[in-house]
């Protein structure tokens, strides 16, 4: 078993951040991250991709090479391709590398998961040629691979970027079909002030938008019945928008309508959760440095809430100096003098947020599909599935594995864990804090038989 003083699961901005303030101070650091190298979602593969394609990503991909080059530093250990799948007592780390289990214990532990895609479940949303807006940037960031005859479906700024980088790459999409509509926009008003603080975030949206009509890309704004249409594979994408009904031919639809805390490492140690009604999810109750209940346990990023790169770098760099201080390596005063500015910058950061998660809201034909959508798709479990077992008593999705193993396949509800969540809460005319999510359970991804007996050997030969 390896010891040492600060384990960290998640390479993306809050976890890079963390590991180089961490490291700055004297702390050991065990780095741990599925991917094979730094960056996470947002700069995925930034140090192979930026020279190769960073032009046609833009700016805020490159910025990541500054946190990349943080991470070379002699108490910093990257383990690389370590899938973490149970975290023990809030001290102790277990995960797989290279066909091999491992064990991290720590003084102290920080959950940088980052984000999901919010599941946009849509009728048709599971024929081949759907994916996630979200997956098919990770294809072009990482592999340069082109989504052809595509149409972006759903709301949101990441829509405007992808659509922009598949311009810039010489494919651009068929067409975007939105679904934020104007009372949306008028509903943001009043939140006005603080985007105008964030004037920057403003000018970028304004720009990419120039670019998409320059492109002569169609825009569809407060789109409804959406429906992928397809026999074997997704050909077209139906929808009405102003009165009309209309349809696209295409090969490939691209869905995103937000992202949303991934919890799955919190909730499988018991930190406490709330619902979020402003970002319409569910995000672990925070102090003002990223401690939770647990207190061993920090969390930073968008796992904690839905802020963006920037944000969750800094953040990661507070819920550091928290740690730093907690374990004498650095002082109180120390720590709040180095946090005072960063604070201010995460203030500066956010005050766009409100008016973006007003003005685009999730798509509400997602939040409640109609019966014959698969919700979940692991166990093809309907909505109406969902509604029928609430209307004969169940209320809350723990029971809904009893029912349907509904968020028992593969993903462990991942992906349809709030939407079975909503459906209960509306069926019942309850809260979303009353109805609950998921008991996230061990282990948090799939393990198997020989990476556990090699681990074991491994610490067997250790004590020897």
């Amino acid at each position: 078993m390896q010891i040492t003083d600060l384990v960290i699961i998640g390479a993306g901005p809050a976890g890079m951040a963390a590991a180089a303030t961490a490291a700055n101070v004297g702390l050991h650091v065990i780095l741990l991250d599925e991917q094979p190298r730094p960056g996470g979602q947002i700069y995925r593969d930034v140090d192979r991709v930026a020279p190769v394609r960073g032009e046609m990503l833009g700016k805020d991909y490159t910025d990541g090479l500054s946190l990349t080059a943080g991470l070379d530093h002699g108490n910093i250990t990257h383990i690389s391709g370590a899938v973490v799948w149970e975290i023990e007592e809030g001290i102790r780390v277990l995960y797989s590398a290279d066909g091999r289990g491992g064990a991290i214990e720590a003084k102290r532990i920080l959950i940088a998961t980052g984000a999901l895609e919010r599941p946009m479940p849509l009728p048709g949303w599971t024929l081949p040629g759907v994916m996630t807006a979200g997956a098919a940037q990770i294809l072009l960031k990482q592999s340069g691979v082109l989504s052809k005859n595509a149409v972006l479906v759903g709301s949101g700024p990441l829509l405007y970027l992808i659509a922009t980088q598949m311009i810039r790459a010489g494919t651009p999409p068929l067409a975007l079909v939105e679904t934020q509509t104007r009372t949306d926009l008028l509903r943001a008003l009043p939140h006005l002030g603080g985007a105008l603080r964030g004037w920057r975030y403003l000018l970028k949206g304004v720009t990419m938008l120039s670019e998409i009509r320059r492109a002569g890309v169609r825009r569809y704004t407060s789109a409804t019945n959406i429906l992928i249409e397809g026999e074997t594979a997704a050909d077209g994408i139906r929808f009405t928008a102003d009165g009309k009904t209309r349809h696209i031919p295409c090969d490939t639809v691209l869905l995103h309508h937000g992202v949303v805390p991934n919890t799955q490492a919190a909730r499988s140690i018991d930190v406490a959760h709330h619902w979020d009604a402003r970002q319409h999810c569910f995000a672990p109750n925070l102090d003002d440095w990223g401690g939770t209940n647990v207190e061993t346990v920090h969390i930073a990023g968008d796992g904690a809430g839905i802020g963006g790169a920037k944000v969750a770098a800094l953040a990661g760099r507070l819920a550091a100096l928290k740690m730093a201080a907690d374990l004498g390596a650095t002082s109180t005063i120390e720590r709040d003098n180095a946090a005072k500015p960063i604070r201010r910058s995460i203030a500066q950061e956010l005050a766009m947020r409100p008016f973006l998660d007003k003005v685009f809201p999730p798509a509400i034909e997602a939040i409640r599909p109609v019966d014959a959508t698969i919700i979940c798709r692991c166990e093809e479990i309907t909505a109406g599935d969902i509604r029928r077992h609430a209307d004969i008593g169940c209320s809350g999705p723990n029971q809904t594995k009893a029912f349907s193993r509904a968020g028992m396949g593969p993903c462990q509800g991942r992906y349809c864990g709030l939407t079975v969540s909503s459906l209960l809460a509306e069926a019942n005319s309850a809260t979303m804090d009353e109805t609950g999510y998921y008991r996230i359970r061990p282990p948090l991804k799939p393990v198997t038989l020989g990476e556990l007996a090699a681990m074991g050997s491994s610490v067997n030969s250790a004590t020897n």
